[in-house]
């Protein structure tokens, strides 16, 4: 065992920790001990397999916007739970883009201008923060 002393909100608290897989002390004993009684054998201790990266997911090229093109940006953090359109479709103002579930609530995205949609940057299951280019229209 070790002792510390931890301060919490100002008071000290005096703390006793026991090492993991370090030999304990004996403690003295109060009165005579009876024979130990036997123990089964000690099973080893197996440490867990160390946590794996999550692979990544495939990247959607992400061009440069063309000039005078028309941005569709997420307008809350989300995952993107259904995409609607395809790039090259043409499009009108209010057409549904991209379903972006957020806070348990699946929101319509939809575009904002009349145009031909150039691409769509996300696929469904991506997570999205609030500004990130969902779309991009061209005129």
């Amino acid at each position: 065992m070790k002792k510390f002393n931890v301060t919490v909100n100002g008071k000290t608290y005096e703390v006793e920790v026991e090492e993991v897989g370090a030999p304990q002390k004996a403690a003295a004993p109060a009165a005579p001990a009876a024979a130990p009684a036997p123990s089964p054998a000690a099973q080893p201790v197996q440490k867990a397999p160390a946590a794996q990266p999550a692979p990544a997911a495939p990247v959607v090229p992400k061009g440069p916007v063309p000039e005078g093109a028309i941005t569709v940006k997420a307008p809350m953090p989300g995952k993107i739970s259904a995409v609607k359109a395809e790039s090259g479709a043409s499009v009108k103002r209010g057409d549904v883009l991209v379903v972006l579930e957020a806070m348990k609530m699946q929101n319509d995205i939809t575009a904002t201008a009349d145009g031909t949609l150039h691409e769509i940057r996300v696929q469904v299951g991506d997570n999205v923060k609030t500004g990130d280019i969902l779309a991009v229209i061209t005129q």
